[in-house]
């Protein structure tokens, strides 16, 4: 699909990478990794053409294209959302248009027209063409990708301007993913997507028939979705067939055989180089001096980049709380009409970590505010006993003094005794030497983030409120974050799309939907299988199928706790009896379950086959919002179909 040949990039005379020879197989997914400014953006712009390399070539299979997203800078405006997305599919709508063109020709000329047939193949011809490429189910698609990455349908028809900079991007995103190129680049797509959006991506991705090369920062996606991982390093690309979590083992092993090669290397140069000292002026030795000199000159030296500053820091002890740190009640807040929290109840206690997660606009950030002492219009906040708390905001890295340098920031808020700390603060979050005299205005969002992170060194507190602390933070900035929150013994709530974060801190997940919350008490992956446990069918029926019905079904789990240990004097037999026909009844359910499938099944299949003969009728997609509705009915009933076989296929395991 892809190959680079010998291909350098330099800026300025330092290179980025030297002589890379790589490719890229059809259908592969790979991780780009490495270090901020490694080159890995760089690299993607080269192969999407956007730069040009400083030697070397890239070769494509015949007919492929590569397409790119940047991590910001795309705005768009002047015409709707769904417009925007469906300009996108530009073949498709030039044989739309093709197509109802002829139609029209067909209309005008004679059957016995000596042009009627010729016309009339090409018609047909187009038609399957237009079926085989997705024609009939665009709409649908263009619904699925704007709904998957977070759009309401009622945004739609809103101009693209209206939109800001994070949904900006996910509009890009969306041209992108419905374009299909053979070889998708995306840089840090996850940036501006919340969880749900993120999971919807990954699936998408995992699936998506072409090749993908990707930049991130979320070690969950990437170890969902990469099965590669390319890292650029050393001005070079190393690469391992494995997902990321076995690349971070395999990277460690090979950078120690290489830094044991070097050793073992300088050893050897420093042995032959003092054997020239010591006989250079020795004639009998002249020779065997040469010999080594020509040896020493063939040499390829082992070059280790310099090693990575590493951030170590540890939040101050926590002051002792009482057992409840925070309880809400009743609690109500709105924005004039719109109501964000309706009458929540939400107890917080010591030694917790709770996520609170949920989809852009939820509320959040609202109620992340409002335990954080923000205004409510009913019920009551009642903090628990000798309870301080620090609280970093979502855009907590924004309201820092753009004037002051990164010093005079932190210096503002210190306490009189941590003054002399503030040095080793701020080296510890690799603030040193001139780096502690840069302005703020000046500093990178990672920058950024890592001073906000530091001022929360400075008192001390036993509940942390955190709004979205990962932002900006690379893979190794977002594990010390990790590991020092682990470490702390207060309470912590927070709020991360980052499900690597949230899934490896949370010890609860508190779910912020319609102005209500749901506990689910345990990790990421917990609520995930909660979450799964059930779907919702659509609404939608064509008119042909008024009396006819898709049954669908939910499947209830219940989890009990589990009974207590017999005496061990009791009957084993008994218990042997009970196992037996307790597992009687687990498969007498299991095939009534599987043939109440099977029903669904065909019931399913043989709505898909009168939808997909209307959809085949001429003049069905004449009427453009019935056609939208029998693209998104058909993409579902596929999906409904894909479902049922998979819990047919796992009940029959």
């Amino acid at each position: 699909m892809l190959q680079l040949i010998n291909l350098s990039k330099d800026f300025a005379g330092t290179p980025l990478f030297t002589d890379i020879s790589w490719h890229l197989k059809k259908g592969e997914r790979v991780a780009l990794v490495g270090e901020n400014g490694a080159g890995k953006s760089t690299l993607m712009k080269i192969i999407a053409g956007l730069t040009e390399p400083s030697s070397g070539e890239i070769q494509f299979s015949r007919g492929a294209k590569a397409s790119y997203l940047p991590q910001d800078g795309i705005v768009t405006t002047g015409q709707s959302l769904f417009h925007e997305a469906r300009a996108a599919l530009s073949e498709l709508l030039e044989m739309e248009e093709e197509l109802h063109r002829i139609g029209q020709d067909l209309e005008q000329l004679p059957h016995d027209s000596p042009e009627h047939d010729q016309i009339l193949t090409r018609y047909g011809d187009l038609q399957e063409q237009f079926r085989h490429s997705g024609g009939y189910t665009m709409e649908a698609e263009i619904g699925t990708v704007l709904k998957g990455l977070g759009f309401a349908q009622s945004d739609w028809h809103r101009d693209c301007g209206e939109f800001s900079g994070g949904w900006q991007m996910r509009i890009a995103l969306a041209r992108l993913l419905l374009q299909k190129p053979d070889v998708l680049l995306l840089d840090e797509p996850t940036n501006h997507l919340d969880i749900e959006a993120r999971n919807w991506l990954e699936e998408y991705l995992c699936s998506y028939p072409g090749s993908v090369i990707l930049v991130s920062h979320d070690r969950f996606f990437m170890d969902s979705v990469c099965s590669r991982i390319a890292e650029v390093w050393n001005h070079t690309i190393a690469d391992y067939h494995c997902r990321y979590s076995t690349y971070l083992n395999q990277r460690e092993e090979r950078v120690t055989a290489l830094r044991n090669a070097k050793r073992i290397q300088d050893e050897e140069i420093e042995k032959t180089e003092d054997f020239i000292r010591r006989f250079r002026y020795q004639a009998n030795k002249a020779s065997q001096v040469q010999s080594r000199i020509k040896q020493l000159e063939k040499v390829e030296r082992i070059i280790l980049p310099p090693e990575r500053r590493k951030i170590r820091f540890q939040f101050p002890d926590a002051p002792k709380s009482g057992k409840n740190v925070m309880e809400l009640k009743g609690l109500t807040r709105s924005f004039g009409d719109h109501l964000v929290l309706d009458r929540i109840n939400l107890t917080i206690e010591k030694g917790e970590r709770v996520a609170l997660v949920g989809h852009n606009g939820a509320g959040k950030s609202t109620l992340m505010a409002v335990l954080a002492g923000g205004d409510f219009q009913g019920g009551e906040r009642i903090p628990g006993h000798n309870v301080s708390m620090d609280y970093f905001a979502q855009d907590q890295a924004n309201v820092l003094d753009q004037s002051r340098t990164a010093y005079d920031e932190l210096y503002a808020d210190s306490p009189y005794d941590m003054v002399p700390k503030l040095r080793d603060i701020l080296g510890a979050f690799l603030f040193s030497g001139d780096d502690i005299h840069k302005l703020v205005s000046v500093l990178s969002g990672g920058e950024r983030n890592r001073l906000a992170l530091a001022k929360m060194l400075l008192r001390p507190s036993n509940l942390l409120l955190m709004d979205e602390p990962t932002n900006h933070l690379d893979l190794y900035s977002k594990e010390v974050l990790l590991d020092a929150l682990k470490c702390f013994d207060g309470t912590v709530v927070f709020v991360s799309h980052d499900r690597y974060f949230v899934n490896a801190l949370a010890s609860r997940i508190v779910e912020v939907d319609s102005g209500n919350v749901e506990n689910y008490f345990g990790d990421y992956e917990y609520y995930l299988a909660k979450k799964g446990d059930s779907f919702v069918g659509s609404s939608f029926k064509p008119a042909h199928t008024s009396n006819s019905e898709v049954k669908t079904s939910v499947t209830t789990v219940t989890v009990t706790s589990p009974a207590p240990l017999p005496p061990l004097n009791k009957d084993l037999r008994l218990k042997d009896r009970e196992e037996e026909k307790r597992r009687k009844r687990e498969d007498q359910a299991k095939q009534k379950r599987m043939s109440e499938i099977e029903e669904q099944i065909a019931a399913t299949e043989k709505e898909l086959a009168l939808l997909e003969k209307d959809m085949n009728e001429p003049g069905f997609f004449d009427d453009p919002e019935r056609g939208l509705k029998g693209g998104e009915y058909h993409a579902e009933l596929n999906g409904l179909l894909e479902k049922l076989y998979g819990e047919w296929e796992t009940l029959s395991v």
